[in-house]
């Protein structure tokens, strides 16, 4: 929302940035250029960092910014600063597509893990350019906007909507899911962070050995599942597990052994089904319930090691 500040001159919105997971993942190959082209269903979930925006006519564009971990957050051990950080580099971006001349200041408070493959920094990117658009409604429409957040990164413009969505293409392609089940969940990380790139890179050179994916094998697999009744305990359990398929987990295992660990544990402590987020190293367990969700956050605490939080997905709004 919106709101004056007490010079006229200057305006704030605050944004929160949700964090995702990813109901499956399929690498369906890789362009000329680099690019990955990929097949996901993203769904935000109730961790979240706050970004909050404020505008300043200037007569040269210029971001300051401003993070710091909030008190109640886990596995929040650093962040990129300056520059390096996607939420500076969005504003940077909508600044200079814009021609606008601005000071834009970004206050930045973290709970969402970095590396972590829960989309945090692409979260906080989605975030600026949500508050800028409606900060400053007329300097881009919705095709520059989105085409200004595919340039930060492939996941940057499922955050402009924060719904849940099919994901094709290089992640430009998005099409929203209107009756996502709400369901509890249980993240959990080994206390590692995973680079991204790394994982695909992995990826590259393991993929030869595999067999090509058929292309919308997991948007099948969604729409087969959303149809089951979620009364009949065993097919529904079944559909979820083939829905949550991750083309990177082999090599995000390989990079990062301990994810075998805390899927285990998911499922000792009663996860219906487990996942990989994106890229690693976080891995969800959906719970029948919030009780047991809590249950097996429990027991995850007595070994120890890493981190383990509850989280809901959310609807589409």
């Amino acid at each position: 929302m919106a709101e004056a500040a007490a010079d006229s001159s200057i305006w704030l919105r605050r944004e929160t940035a949700c964090a995702k997971v990813n109901f499956g993942l399929r690498v369906l190959g890789r362009r000329p250029d680099g690019y990955h082209l990929l097949e996901s269903v993203l769904v935000p979930v109730d961790l979240a960092d706050e970004v909050s925006v404020e505008v300043v006519p200037s007569p040269v564009s210029r971001v300051d910014f401003e993070c710091r971990v909030a008190p109640d957050a886990e596995g929040v051990d650093d962040f990129p600063e300056g520059g390096s950080n996607l939420a500076v580099r969005a504003a940077e971006a909508f600044l200079e597509e814009s021609q606008r001349s601005l000071a834009v200041s970004l206050g930045l408070v973290k709970r969402i893990p970095v590396a972590a493959g829960l989309g945090g920094g692409s979260s906080d990117a989605g975030a600026v350019l949500r508050a800028l658009n409606a900060l400053v409604p007329d300097a881009l429409g919705p095709e520059r906007l989105a085409s200004v957040a595919l340039s930060l990164g492939a996941d940057v413009p499922f955050f402009l909507g924060q719904v849940p969505a099919r994901v094709e293409g290089v992640g430009e392609k998005l099409s929203p899911i209107r009756d996502f089940p709400a369901l509890s969940l249980v993240l959990a990380n080994p206390g590692e962070g995973l680079s991204t790139g790394a994982v695909f890179e992995a990826w590259d050179a393991f993929s030869p050995a595999l067999t090509p994916v058929d292309p919308g094998s997991t948007l099948r697999s969604l729409s087969d599942w959303l149809e089951l009744d979620p009364g009949d305990s065993a097919r529904w359990k079944l559909g979820l597990r083939e829905v949550l398929e991750n083309d990177l987990q082999e090599p995000a295992r390989r990079l990062c052994p301990s994810i075998d660990r805390v899927q285990q544990a998911l499922r000792e402590g009663g996860a219906e089904a487990v996942g990989l987020s994106g890229s690693g190293a976080t891995s969800f367990g959906v719970f029948a319930s919030e009780s047991e969700a809590k249950g097996a956050i429990r027991q995850f605490a007595l070994r120890g090691d890493g981190w383990a939080r509850l989280a809901r997905t959310l609807p589409a709004r």
